[in-house]
């Protein structure tokens, strides 16, 4: 069996556990997004950042069906984007409010939790990863916070 069909058989059975397709991926991304650039925390970050949300929402899809589906759609470094951002676990906290909240209300009860499942795991490592580029090692089940003055509580 080549990668590709092994990929194609994960991503049926993926589909045939969940009901998720390329279409429920891009309702969620596109409802998902609508609520963070409304948000008072979260929104002034990406837009900040981002002045032409097409491409992003494009490539956000992508993301999400390599994640979800394992479909290998995406080719991008997510961690680099999020390191130099002044984000920290409130942030990720804020995120995965959001996201959870709109994969409960749009998605099957299997593939919310596989979203969610997948969200989850997503704000941890890129957590994980902030902290990290900004010199801080977190412990397992430590939290990344940054004070006014940008140093780690």
């Amino acid at each position: 069996m080549t990668g590709a069909e092994r990929r194609e058989q994960v991503t049926a059975g993926i589909v045939a556990r969940t009901g998720i397709t390329e279409a429920m991926i891009e309702q969620l991304v596109h409802a998902f997004y609508a609520e963070v650039r409304k948000d008072p925390m979260i929104g002034p970050v990406f837009e900040s950042r981002i002045s032409n949300w097409a491409p992003h929402l494009a490539q956000m899809c992508a993301f999400w069906s390599s994640v979800a589906l394992m479909t290998g759609r995406y080719h991008g470094t997510p961690m680099v984007k999020h390191m130099p951002l002044p984000i920290d676990a409130a942030h990720f906290d804020r995120w995965l409010e959001l996201f959870e909240a709109t994969a409960a209300e749009l998605c099957p009860p299997a593939a919310a939790a596989h979203f969610i499942d997948r969200a989850r795991r997503i704000a941890s490592s890129l957590e994980m990863g902030v902290a990290g580029g900004q010199g801080v090692m977190l412990a397992v089940g430590e939290r990344y916070r940054r004070s006014e003055a940008g140093a780690v509580q």
